[in-house]
């Protein structure tokens, strides 16, 4: 009676344990292969849109960055330069030394049941003067995201473009 019941529990700690392991492995693969992070990593095409600014003359301007990111985990960083700017003073390219670089910063947050989302915090070191935009992105798919930023240049809010392709 008492070897009974001895085995009995032994049979079931050992299904509780092979049941708990087969669902860490379930999990584990859900999140791995079928719910995987987005892919950010690599070259970004991204153009800001200003829509609201204190400062007239930023309104309906259209700037154009080429960014590098990677992933680390939930982390992203990178670098990016600005390569062009639509504004009321003309329309210009820019290469080389006129460039200016950024860093950026940000996390993904990772969505089961709605699209992905990405928030970036992007320093710029602007000719004579850093400023800061703040993006907050939604993962359209692995080539392009869409959402909004907000700079602290003349209060500026926008939308902001992220593609995989050139604009």
């Amino acid at each position: 009676m008492i070897v009974q019941q001895f085995t009995g529990f032994l049979w079931g700690t050992a299904s509780t344990i092979l049941g708990g392991l087969a669902l860490a492995f379930l999990f584990f693969l859900a999140r791995e292969k079928w719910f995987p992070p987005p892919t950010v990593t690599g070259r970004w095409h991204i153009e800001m849109r200003f829509h609201r600014s204190s400062f007239k003359p930023y309104n309906n301007m259209k700037l154009r960055y080429v960014a590098m990111l990677w992933r680390e985990g939930n982390c992203v960083r990178g670098t990016a330069e600005k390569v062009y700017e639509d504004s009321s003073t003309g329309k210009r390219d820019y290469v080389g030394n006129d460039r200016t670089r950024s860093v950026i910063d940000g996390h993904i947050d990772k969505r089961i049941f709605s699209r992905d989302r990405v928030t970036l915090h992007i320093v710029e070191d602007g000719h004579g003067r850093e400023s800061t935009h703040f993006h907050d992105l939604t993962v359209q798919r692995n080539q392009r995201m869409n959402g909004t930023f907000s700079a602290m240049a003349a209060d500026a809010e926008g939308e902001a473009i992220w593609q995989r392709e050139s604009f």
